[in-house]
């Protein structure tokens, strides 16, 4: 029998050990299944019952600290950084080891949710990997950081050795080689994200014979995510890339290979509509970007006569 100073420390530790209602925060907005929401009520409840069933073994959990291979849309785990990028003033390229030779169960074009904490306060954010799907010992996140950014702050204060937390896959879009005439991708800053390993998975399969025009949408000429990457992928007789600078106003400032494809303002949908024309098979879209950029690209692709099936919205 226990005397009353150690119920009550008994009722300590599993009040101590009850999951915390998650913060607006913490969840990333990204449609997530499970949600951190999800997560909380399904830890609940399983506390819950732990508790009136006194199954003490629940108190002696701990998160794993280790390097995982295998990825889990429910648990959070640990990946160290062995390489930080920066790709332009305000957006980097992290890479993250996986154990040697282990790849991801990672579909190109899923995202995954990166967990950090600053000034005590929890938040979430959904980034896609761009490392190829086959990539062994590694995966690579492109990161754009924000001035008044919580999760912005807490990547700036990451470096080679640090570890960073992740959970995922998530996204229904499968890509199948074959199952389109074309992708028209249409993609504005780092929503060039998904777009880099589809393409990738495309042009390194020579029997996916699918043909991709993809239009990237950036401020300036400088500020072009992956040129080196985007050149290659633009030799292969199957791909074009264009691009649409809102910051720019002179061709002759830009080098000679990408004044051919290159325009200035705003992807708007006369733009769209010669696109969508030029395309050499009928084309289905894949659309990434801010919310109001995602919204614009929808209503322009629906007036340049592609139905609504015709088109994804990551």
């Amino acid at each position: 029998m226990m005397d009353e100073r150690e119920e009550d420390a008994d009722e300590e530790a599993w009040l101590q050990l009850r999951p915390v209602e998650p913060l607006p925060s913490q969840c990333c907005g990204s449609g997530c299944s499970p949600c951190v929401f999800d997560l909380y009520h399904r830890e609940l409840a399983r506390w819950e019952a732990a508790r009136a069933s006194k199954d003490r073994s629940l108190l002696s959990g701990e998160e794993s600290q280790s390097c995982p291979s295998k990825l889990s849309p429910e648990t959070f785990l640990a990946f160290r950084i062995s390489a930080v990028d920066r790709l332009t003033e305000d957006t980097y390229c992290v890479r993250f080891a996986l154990p040697r030779n282990c790849q991801f169960s990672l579909r190109p074009g899923q995202h995954l949710i990166l967990r950090g904490k600053v000034d005590g306060l929890e938040i979430q954010r959904a980034y896609t990997p761009i490392s190829p799907a086959n990539a062994e010992g590694y995966f690579e996140v492109l990161i754009k950081c924000y001035p008044t950014g919580l999760m912005s702050r807490y990547v700036k204060s990451w470096g080679t050795g640090h570890t960073a937390f992740w959970r995922g896959p998530f996204g229904d879009f499968f890509y199948k080689a074959n199952q389109y005439g074309e992708l028209l991708m249409l993609a504005s800053g780092t929503g060039l994200a998904p777009m880099v390993p589809i393409l990738q998975s495309i042009t390194d399969n020579a029997e996916d014979e699918t043909f991709v025009t993809l239009v990237g949408c950036f401020k300036t000429f400088e500020g072009i995510y992956l040129k080196t990457f985007l050149q290659e992928q633009a030799r292969f007789w199957n791909v074009r890339t264009f691009f649409v600078l809102s910051q720019e106003n002179s061709l002759e400032k830009l080098p000679w290979s990408y004044r051919e494809k290159t325009c200035f303002g705003r992807l708007a949908q006369g733009l769209i509509e010669e696109l969508v024309g030029s395309c050499r098979r009928k084309p289905f879209a894949l659309v990434c970007g801010s919310a109001e950029f995602t919204k614009d690209m929808a209503r322009c692709l629906l007036c340049a006569g592609l139905a609504k099936d015709s088109y994804y919205l990551f």
